[in-house]
């Protein structure tokens, strides 16, 4: 963008996965100078990412991201701002703490969902979240929605939680990975039945298959799909805040604090979550830096996007 100056530090962070072109990936901007709500909402629109994160000053204060600790972070998908992105706050410390070289053991993000603090853990970031235990939902208020994500024989049992406005779908334990991974909801028309803001975010997902390991050997204690077109998102491909949801309500039907997780989207990606005793979680993974450049070659990264897509459907990359 021309009217951009000066020019404006971009990254393509891929969050959850040690490897490029997995996990979810994020926009990373770096802002030394002010910039509107406006041009922030247009730049997330022409990223065309799930979201677009702004690691800013405190307050409009200046930033050291070489050295501060402390920042603020705002999150934009490509039609609106959001209170909590869980991979794009994954994305930012990733460059914070691998790009910029800040030594700090950890970063505290001034946001909308409050003060959050990522730490280090080697190449693995850990993201102190809030926990968001959802709870059971009646089925026939939301039954035409569900209609739409999978047959109602297959649904164990429905929850919501209202400080995310997300839709938890528990699929029966006679469910498998396959068809978790194999479900096909008619995303078009979610939010024609559910239009009263209620809902922006539907949750699906099911028990791990029983310490049974995948291809790479990896065994997970739940699985978990997520759309949001109410967001301008069909699927995430890995979401934190989903999995503040999936961790309060997975760990109170497992018993567990610790538990490993999959989000079983195309791109797909793991998650470790831990409830806190102070009741709050900690969302750990990795993150791969992609692509670097500057607000000037904006066409360059969007086109950069779209071979990497044909690459991909082809079947040349990963």
């Amino acid at each position: 963008m021309s009217s951009l100056k000066p020019s404006v530090p971009l990254y393509i962070v891929d969050a959850f996965t040690d490897r490029p072109f997995h996990g979810n990936p994020a926009a990373i901007c770096l802002l030394k100078q002010s910039l509107s709500e406006d041009d922030m909402q247009k730049i997330a629109a022409e990223m065309n990412l799930s979201e677009t994160a702004y690691i800013q000053g405190v307050d409009g204060g200046d930033c050291d991201f070489e050295h501060g600790d402390r920042f603020g972070l705002r999150w934009f998908t490509p039609t609106n701002e959001v209170p909590l992105c869980g991979h794009a706050t994954m994305a930012s410390a990733a460059v914070i703490f691998f790009v910029c070289d800040n030594p700090s053991p950890k970063v505290t993000f001034q946001t909308l969902s409050g003060d959050l603090v990522v730490q280090r853990q080697g190449r693995g970031i850990t993201m102190n979240f809030p926990l968001n235990t959802p709870q059971l939902e009646n089925f026939e208020s939301v039954e035409k929605l569900l209609n739409l994500v999978i047959k109602k024989e297959l649904i164990d049992s429905v929850h919501y939680s209202s400080d995310t406005k997300k839709l938890l779908v528990r699929l029966n334990d006679t469910c498998s990975r396959d068809d978790l991974e194999s479900i096909r909801p008619d995303i078009t028309n979610f939010q024609n039945v559910e239009s009263s803001g209620r809902i922006r975010g539907v949750i699906v997902t099911v028990k791990g298959d029983n310490g049974k390991a995948d291809k790479q050997q990896n065994t997970y204690d739940f699985l978990s799909r997520y759309f949001a077109p109410w967001n301008g998102i069909r699927e995430d491909p890995v979401t934190g805040s989903a999995h503040t949801v999936l961790a309060g309500y997975w760990s109170g039907v497992l018993e567990k604090k610790t538990m490993h997780a999959r989000q079983c989207s195309a791109r797909g990606g793991d998650v470790t979550v831990h409830i806190r005793d102070d009741g709050r979680v900690d969302l750990t993974g990795e993150a791969a830096v992609v692509l670097r450049g500057f607000s000037d070659d904006l066409r360059v990264f969007c086109w950069l996007r779209i071979i990497k897509k044909y690459l991909w459907s082809e079947g040349i990359i990963e």
